[in-house]
């Protein structure tokens, strides 16, 4: 048989409950009370604490302040230059030597090309070469463009006076022995653009026939550079540094045959004095030429070809009839200051006057001819002029192109305006 046990709960009269309650309640917002009461008077202690800080620290500060002198004001400075950048230096790791094929002749060097279908060439070109190789003595025509060669010595050539032909072009050509060109007696072309050369290399053969120092750093021409050169017919100094100052006044007397002259591209403001009569074609482009003086054509008896782009010409600077020349054909006079079209001379074939400030163009001021001398016969060479091209674009002009110049220019093929 089980038993079964039942708790009874402890009952209370509902009014000693409440008596209770109520004096839990005043226990505890007496204990609150008494919390808040430390809580504040903590509180107010932490601030008073701060206050004198802070006041003691603001005294300190002003006694710091009176107490310490004035800074002495600084003596003004001199503003020092900006210091110089130094100058790029050469690298010094450079690729390495291209070895070439091998070859049947044995004094053909191991960096070069001979093939054997052209005995007197040697290929020594895009080698990586840092100097000139021993030349044979049976080389005509030598290569040695596009290396990494900065000085020429004399002693590669001790055999190679049969030499005719050298290029020398793109390398870093810095200095050339006097005695190199001293053993090279035969030397028709030289080709040395593209270097670094600051003077016209001296002691050249009297022989040569084309000389090109292009692209370089040419800033000086000793007198007599290019004396008894009277075969020279091609002298090629484009882009270089040349002034006025660096051309004496007969530098060119010797080239009796000189064909073509190209000094483009240097910081002349003159036109070079006393060039050889024997000029076909003279290139004077991108200089600070201001004006060409009288007559400075006239004993001219071959020039065909006259580029004077890209300078400082202005009309008062060209004399009415300095381009009155019967053997000109070709004229550039672009990008330059003129505001009129300059007088030519009837056997002209093209005019570039394109970039200038040219406003008007009138038929009947540059005809070379009245309208009662032109002849009706186009065909007629004495009597028509033989303008075909004329270039006008970037000036002041608006078409239609006047009649006047139609009329006078029939064997027009193209205008640009």
């Amino acid at each position: 048989m089980f038993s079964i046990w039942k708790s009874t709960p402890n009952l209370q009269l509902p009014a000693e409950k409440k008596e209770k309650e109520t004096s839990q309640k005043e226990a505890f917002s007496e204990r609150e009370r008494t919390s808040e009461g430390s809580t504040n008077n903590k509180t107010m202690k932490a601030e008073l604490g701060y206050c004198s800080l802070l006041l003691l620290l603001l005294t300190i500060d002003v006694w710091g302040q009176q107490s310490r002198p004035r800074p002495r004001p600084k003596p003004p400075t001199t503003r020092r230059p900006p210091k110089k950048e130094p100058e790029p230096k050469e690298p010094t790791d450079f690729p390495p030597v291209i070895i070439g094929p091998p070859s049947s002749f044995p004094d053909c060097p191991r960096e070069c090309l001979c093939p054997a279908s052209f005995p007197n060439a040697l290929y020594c070109e895009n080698r990586n070469l840092r100097k000139v190789p021993v030349i044979p003595p049976r080389t005509h025509y030598l290569y040695l463009q596009n290396n990494y060669i900065d000085s020429v010595t004399a002693d590669p050539f001790n055999n190679a006076t049969e030499l005719k032909w050298v290029n020398l072009g793109n390398n870093r050509i810095r200095s050339i022995e006097k005695q190199v060109f001293q053993k090279l007696p035969n030397l028709l072309h030289l080709y040395m653009q593209r270097n670094l050369l600051k003077e016209v290399p001296s002691n050249l053969p009297a022989g040569l026939e084309q000389l090109r120092l292009s692209r370089n750093q040419i800033s000086k021409i000793a007198p007599g550079a290019f004396n008894k050169m009277k075969d020279l017919a091609l002298l090629d100094l484009h882009h270089n540094k040349i002034s006025d100052s660096n051309l004496a006044k007969n530098i060119f007397k010797d080239l009796k045959n000189l064909v073509q002259l190209n000094l483009a591209h240097n910081i002349l403001r003159k036109m070079p004095a006393n060039i050889p009569n024997s000029i076909s074609q003279l290139f004077l482009d991108k200089n600070n030429i201001e004006e060409i003086p009288q007559n400075y054509f006239k004993d001219f008896s071959n020039l065909a070809f006259v580029r004077l782009n890209y300078n400082q010409l202005t009309d008062k600077g060209l004399p009415k009839m300095v381009f009155n020349i019967s053997t000109l054909l070709d004229l550039h006079l672009a990008h330059n200051n003129l505001t009129s079209v300059p007088f030519f001379n009837s056997h002209l074939e093209h005019l570039h006057l394109n970039n200038n400030n040219i406003e008007r163009i009138n038929g009947t001021e540059i005809c070379p001819f009245t309208p009662f001398t032109l002849s009706e016969d186009v065909n007629d060479p004495d009597h028509v002029p033989r303008l075909r091209y004329l270039r006008l674009d970037g000036n002041h002009l608006t078409p239609p192109i006047p009649l006047d110049v139609i009329m006078c220019f029939r064997h027009l093929h193209s205008i640009v305006i």
